[in-house]
């Protein structure tokens, strides 16, 4: 009898342990299935957000600005250039509309469509043209790293489009300072270059005779007017 008792008891006990092992799978698999959850709602959660970053990508604005013909503007690689019309054209399906510009320096007509009009900007101020003068005025500031790095350099600042930029070029290679006795070939060049772009720049906004901005641009650099010339 005491046999029989033994045996029922182990039986209960051996119940009970395989209940509580399959309460702790059963545990174990809910804790699975909610993680796994969680991290579904995280990959779509930064899915969403990928896909409303694309669309701001998409929907970027577009050039807002308008000139009208006979308006100045620069074009940073070719300096100043007047509008001489507004016209349209089909490509395919797309009505485009763009500016006809024609540089006077380089004669050459460029065509830029009214929305990528971002190299564009207008001519300067009367106030921007006069801290040009300052510019000018001042003591050239001379790097001494190698002549090619500095070449690059200024060249990079008179395709930049920005005006003080280009006068800063202008007076750093200004011939007639104590700093620069002489200039090589190509030391010239660039300084020609600057030279009339910001000239070009003088002329459009002051209104005035080529040779009077010349005078005034000579006498800020402290220049001979046979200087440029010669």
């Amino acid at each position: 009898m005491r046999k029989k008792g033994k045996k029922k008891k182990k039986i209960k006990k051996s119940k009970k342990l395989k209940n509580i092992k399959n309460k702790k799978l059963q545990i174990k698999d809910l804790q699975k299935k909610e993680k796994s959850n969680v991290v579904e709602k995280k990959a779509s959660s930064v899915s969403e957000e990928d896909k409303i970053e694309i669309k701001k990508v998409k929907k970027q604005p577009t050039e807002k600005r308008e000139y009208n013909i006979k308006d100045y503007v620069v074009y940073p690689k070719h300096g100043v250039g007047k509008i001489l019309a507004v016209e349209k054209a089909k490509i395919g399906q797309i009505d485009i509309q763009f500016y006809k510009i024609f540089i006077e320096k380089e004669k050459l007509t460029l065509t830029v469509p009214i929305n990528q009009q971002s190299n564009l900007r207008p001519i300067a101020t009367i106030n921007q043209i006069n801290k040009c003068v300052s510019i000018l005025k001042s003591k050239p500031k001379i790097k001494r790293t190698m002549w090619s790095r500095r070449a690059q350099e200024y060249d990079q600042k008179i395709n930049s489009g920005k005006i003080y930029e280009l006068a800063e070029v202008v007076k750093d290679l200004n011939k007639n300072s104590d700093i620069i006795a002489d200039q090589s070939y190509s030391e010239r060049q660039l300084f020609e270059k600057a030279y009339d772009r910001l000239k070009s720049e003088f002329e459009a906004v002051l209104k005035i005779k080529p040779e009077d901005v010349q005078k005034k641009m000579d006498k800020a650099l402290g220049r001979n007017q046979n200087l440029i010339e010669g």
